[in-house]
């Protein structure tokens, strides 16, 4: 997965305080296993509980962390990246999974729209 390299950084420095070994675990719960699915939605829904005062629109916003892995998709599609790039940092075994993401982009159809030509009249 790709990282910022100051996340790169706390990461390490993070697997030093862990004394972690070459297959540790970034998050472990608290009984040294990989935290699930369900752990980490746990761990988002606190976190949002936490922003709702500096950001009140999020109680009424379905905050998941599939909507978080789909809006950072978006976000690197209308930001230019290649959509085989997108699929590969997805997981996607196929781009005609991630192609999905073009079709729900409004703003990119409407560019590949405004560079075509438009009908001369006859």
């Amino acid at each position: 997965m790709p990282l910022w390299p100051q996340t790169a950084r706390v990461l390490q420095q993070w697997f030093r305080v862990l004394e972690a070994g070459e297959n540790a675990l970034a998050f472990p719960t608290v009984r040294s296993t990989a935290m699930s699915a369900d752990g980490l939605d746990r761990l988002l829904q606190q976190a949002v509980a936490k922003a709702i005062p500096k950001c009140p629109d999020l109680v009424h916003k379905r905050v998941t962390p599939h909507v978080i892995r789909h809006t950072t998709a978006m976000h690197l599609l209308q930001a230019g990246v290649d959509v085989a790039v997108i699929a590969l940092w997805l997981g996607h075994e196929s781009i005609e999974t991630t192609h999905g993401y073009v079709e729900a982009d409004l703003e990119i159809k409407q560019r590949a729209l405004d560079k075509l030509t438009r009908p001369r009249a006859r």
